[in-house]
């Protein structure tokens, strides 16, 4: 048995030879020079793997520090935009008809109301709503021009939605309401200014009605700044 494994790689060894020994006379290249020919093509090769791993994971580290260090997007609400802008741009107030009015202050006070607090009338208008200084506020005006439930905006107010009349306020005069005397006189007096009217009124107004203006997600960013002007 060790013989014929002896003589079978004696035989493989003497083809090899005989092939390198004809390879050599056709192409004239010495077995040795063969021989660092394919170590260098081998050698060339793993190398060149090497590279490319390299180069792969170094692109995979650059990638992924790129994604880490990039910003976060940051989404801005349309309130925070509002919030940025005056009112009247929000609004785009110019498309409305104006109207040229003397404005006046009044509060659901005996000064003005003849009614004191207990009245079981005190603080509600003539639409039946209850008088209140918000986002829209409600305002007394001649309801032959101005009909209850119209919606103007006074600059230097904010909204008021017509829910009221008053024996002196006739033709283009409105009344304004304020919570106290002081506000009254503080915050307004009597000033001639030019309205926008943003919509005519059908002659009714309800709470639930004025609460839902109230509650416009664009306008909330004004609110304070409405309510205490």
């Amino acid at each position: 048995m060790g013989k014929k494994i002896i003589q079978s790689v004696s035989m493989f060894t003497l083809v090899l030879a005989a092939l390198l020994t004809t390879f050599t006379s056709i192409s004239n290249v010495s077995a040795k020079e063969l021989t660092n020919s394919l170590y260098s093509r081998a050698f060339i090769q793993t190398n060149m793997s090497a590279q490319s791993m390299h180069a792969t994971r170094t692109f995979a580290v650059k990638k992924k520090e790129i994604q880490h260090t990039k910003p976060k997007e940051r989404y801005v609400s349309s309130q925070e935009v509002a919030a940025d802008l005056p009112l009247e741009e929000v609004m785009k107030l110019s498309k409305y008809e104006t109207a040229t009015v003397v404005a006046t202050g009044y509060t659901a006070g005996p000064e003005s109301t003849g009614k004191s607090p207990g009245h079981p009338l005190y603080g509600i208008t003539y639409s039946g709503v209850k008088v209140r200084r918000d986002l829209f506020s409600t305002i007394a005006a001649d309801l032959t021009k101005f009909p209850i439930g119209t919606i103007m905006f006074i600059p230097g107010y904010g909204y008021g939605v017509v829910a009221d009349k008053g024996a002196a306020i006739k033709g283009n005069r409105i009344d304004l309401y304020f919570e106290t005397v002081q506000d009254v006189y503080e915050k307004w007096g009597k000033k001639q200014v030019e309205v926008y009217i943003i919509k005519k009124g059908n002659g009714t107004l309800t709470d639930e009605q004025l609460g839902q203006l109230n509650a416009i997600e664009a306008l909330q960013p004004y609110r304070e700044e409405i309510t205490k002007s």
